[in-house]
């Protein structure tokens, strides 16, 4: 079944783009073509100007391309120590140790509970951990589908606020959100996918005052 038609998204260094639309737009699929769990039938995607449509996902990361999941983007019973080391599998140099350390810096909550289990941490602390675990391999651009699930209202923000730490890090994030609004508010631009195709895109506060976007979109 074909669930993109005619399909183009753009994503520059240092940028934060978010996709939104409604449920079955297509929006989680685009991550996972672009990861490489999905092969497109036609089209390409280029990275640095190089078609890596098609290739593994363990080639994806190393050419610095991170993911992580809407669910399942932890491993519950290792320790927290033990889920970054994971993380690091695909490095092909000695720097683990190092980004590890700098990671537990960068995000404090981690530091404080390394030799928990990961099944034991807050919906929003296994969230921090996931981004943690994908930025082991210091990737250029990451990929986050749907941050924000599940999570209470201040809990979530806390995690688009560490989006916009990753951001910081300088590393480009292409991120798919059900919370359209707070999304846009995090991003720099923005694409509304509908039935598998692009209905909108633009700057992220474009679209937030764009009032069709706004009624259709974002329950205004």
């Amino acid at each position: 079944m074909q669930v993109l038609e005619d399909l183009s998204l753009r994503l520059e260094a240092g940028e934060i783009v978010c996709l939104i639309g409604p449920n079955g737009a297509g929006k989680s699929t685009v991550l996972k073509t672009a990861f490489g769990l999905l092969t497109p039938w036609t089209g390409s995607i280029r990275y640095h100007g190089e078609d890596i449509s098609g290739a593994a996902p363990e080639e994806v990361v190393r050419k610095g391309i991170g993911y992580v999941p809407q669910t399942d983007n932890v491993f519950g019973s290792l320790s927290l120590d033990e889920n970054l080391r994971m993380g690091g599998v695909a490095r092909e140099d000695d720097r683990l140790e190092t980004v590890v350390e700098e990671l537990y810096d960068r995000f404090r909550v981690l530091r404080e509970k390394r030799g928990a289990k990961a099944r034991e941490l807050s919906g929003g602390q296994r969230q921090v951990l996931a981004f943690a675990r994908a930025l082991v391999t210091e990737p250029d651009v990451l990929l986050i589908d749907e941050p924000s699930a599940g999570l209470a209202p201040n809990t979530a923000d806390e995690v688009f606020a560490d989006v916009e730490a990753v951001n910081a890090m300088d590393t480009a994030i292409l991120m798919v959100e059900q919370n359209a609004t707070k999304g846009l508010e995090v991003s720099d631009r923005g694409y509304v996918l509908d039935q598998g195709t692009v209905a909108y895109e633009g700057d992220a506060d474009g679209l937030l005052d764009d009032p069709e976007v706004s009624e259709l979109y974002l329950g205004g």
